[in-house]
């Protein structure tokens, strides 16, 4: 097994298995489980690009990449010959492919994976990646891949790995409005929350994340406070609208996943962005209906 030097750009703290970690300075404080496992800080991308072989980016949005590839300090202020760069983040296809030009144009190398944030590396080797990128690059990556994934998906060229991603995200985050509005017309039957969350985990059309959210959901039902957040509803709102806005871009009309966008909006507007996804499900039961 080779040991790594890995670099982690990233919103929070990731474990990436037997590697040496470095990371970058985060103001969240959520880089202190790394260096309390001995990795090294730096203040800017491009520093920790010159330290590392291989660079892992995961960050939150397209300005977020933009800042860090092309920023004063950014990624392509660094010494990138000869490194891997694998991007993580949930961005539009074609800012990862702008991304991966402007790496490619000096003769460097960016492999496009993608992943939910709900299967981080460490938890066992749940996630399901889908990459982008050529096959050169992606053989490259996959020994630190191997260590992250339970499956690799290799779906196309780069910018595929976040097209598949948005796919992937888009019936999941749709679900908890359809969720929402369905716990809204069994409200007349008076079901403890708990029987009612269980039976309709039990049906066809539930996805696989109840297994994992529906008891939160059921507790908050049942008057209980919002419990932690595993996927944000403003990270939710923002891959919902780079559905649509990618969509728009080929010609692609989304008028559910629309839909489903205006009422992530709209509880962020509320004040549950911080909140977990699945919060929109149980806010629309408590909404009253517009006259």
């Amino acid at each position: 097994m080779r040991n790594w030097t890995n670099g982690i750009i990233d919103r929070s703290a990731v474990d990436v298995g037997r590697t040496r970690n470095r990371c970058l300075e985060s103001q969240f404080g959520k880089d202190k489980p790394l260096t309390d496992a001995g990795a090294k800080l730096f203040a800017s991308p491009a520093e920790l690009v010159d330290d590392c072989e291989v660079v892992v980016v995961m960050l939150l949005n397209d300005a977020a990449t933009e800042a860090v590839y092309r920023g004063p300090n950014g990624i392509m202020k660094s010494k990138l010959a000869g490194k891997l760069v694998i991007d993580m983040s949930t961005i539009r296809p074609d800012t990862m492919k702008s991304n991966g030009a402007a790496v490619f144009a000096a003769r460097r190398c960016l492999c496009r994976i993608s992943g939910g944030r709900q299967h981080r590396a460490g938890e066992g080797g749940q996630a399901l990646r889908l990459v982008g990128g050529t096959k050169a690059d992606v053989t490259r990556a996959m020994p630190l891949l191997e260590q992250m994934c339970r499956r690799i998906e290799h779906v196309g060229e780069l910018g595929s790995g976040s097209m598949m991603k948005l796919a992937v995200n888009l019936p999941l985050l749709v679900y908890w409005q359809a969720l929402g509005e369905a716990l809204t017309i069994c409200k007349p039957l008076n079901l403890p929350a708990d029987r009612l969350i269980d039976i309709l985990s039990d049906t066809a059309g539930t996805p696989t994340a109840m297994k994992g959210r529906g008891a939160a959901i059921a507790k908050v039902l049942g008057g209980a406070p919002l419990g932690e957040t595993a996927f944000g509803l403003n990270a939710a709102k923002k891959d919902l609208a780079t559905a649509v806005q990618f969509g728009a871009s080929i010609h692609a009309e989304l008028p559910v996943t629309a839909s489903a966008l205006a009422c992530y909006e709209e509880a962020e507007a509320a004040g549950l962005g911080d909140a977990d996804a699945t919060a929109l499900s149980t806010r629309w039961t408590q909404r009253k209906g517009k006259s």
